[in-house]
């Protein structure tokens, strides 16, 4: 199944992001966490790349898990540290296990790594893809504040509508924790002729861990909010986690009030915290879903 026509069906889509476990690790390691997030019935379940700098290579594998448990995958693909034909491996490979979407990424640059001298950017993984023929939905990831690398946030918009036009169905942004960086995000896209639908990324900041490494990778601003909330728990688990709930929560409710069209939740393989948060707006994805999706997400 693909996704693009669930934004048509929809009001509201909702979907979790898993990773796969370290190439040394057993798979079945995140075999549990896939069965807990299929219970709460997203719409799909994204899945990146491998830790450990491995790229695509168990990408598919854990994609076909979700897709056991009877939710569709979103498969991450990345470019910058591959050639022609691992990228063409990698796309026949998620074919082959039945996976119809993609996210295309460029991906992270690695310090031991040469850059790909076939693909510069994520636009032209998107241009390879559909020009070699492969029928996937290509969703594409966009940055409410502007990617780390762009000059501007314009520089950014611009180089995303290349990406759109080459062929991507939706957009996935980057973690962000002020609404109004996405909603002036959104906007822009809207006069630079971006019409797909975008999904808001939502990170719930439940575990210390996630505070020090996901803000300084992100590069996301911090809303005086978070900053109260992190100086007062952040070496208070308990504490951390339900304040950490209780913010995305928050966000989530005011980003459906104001019309997104479909939220990304950022779960770090954390059923617990899915489930805390999608029973929180249930009844408001229901309520903007209708009647007929009153059963699910």
């Amino acid at each position: 199944m693909k996704i693009s026509p669930i934004f048509r069906q929809k009001k509201a889509v909702w979907s979790f992001e898993i990773f796969p476990p370290k190439p040394t690790a057993d798979p079945s390691a995140v075999h549990n966490t896939i069965a807990e997030l299929s219970a709460l019935r997203p719409d799909y379940i994204s899945v990146t790349c491998s830790a450990g700098g491995s790229g695509n290579a168990r990408t598919g594998e854990i994609a076909s898990m979700v897709k056991s448990f009877g939710v569709e995958p979103l498969a991450h693909v990345t470019c910058i540290n591959s050639d022609l034909a691992s990228v063409r491996s990698a796309l026949a490979d998620l074919k082959k296990r039945g996976v119809e979407n993609v996210l295309a990424l460029r991906g992270d640059r690695l310090p031991d790594r040469e850059d790909s001298k076939d693909f510069a950017h994520a636009s032209d993984l998107v241009n390879f893809i559909r020009t070699e023929g492969y029928d996937f939905d290509i969703a594409g990831a966009c940055y409410p504040e502007g990617h780390p690398e762009a000059k501007s946030l314009l520089e950014d918009i611009r180089n995303l509508k290349k990406k759109t036009d080459a062929g991507v169905s939706h957009l996935n942004t980057q973690l962000f924790f002020d609404n109004e960086d996405f909603y002036r995000f959104r906007d822009m896209l809207s006069l630079a002729g971006i019409d797909i639908p975008v999904q808001a990324g939502v990170m719930p900041l439940v575990k210390k861990g996630h505070v020090d490494r996901i803000i300084s990778l992100s590069g996301a601003k911090i809303p005086a909010k978070i900053s109260r909330m992190i100086s007062r728990f952040y070496d208070k688990p308990e504490a951390l986690m339900e304040a950490g709930i209780a913010y995305a929560v928050d966000q989530i409710v005011d980003l459906l009030s104001a019309g997104a069209q479909g939220i990304h939740l950022y779960v770090m393989n954390n059923s617990y915290v899915a489930k805390r948060i999608t029973e929180s707006v249930q009844g408001i994805l229901n309520e903007l879903n209708g009647a007929e999706n009153a059963d699910r997400p």
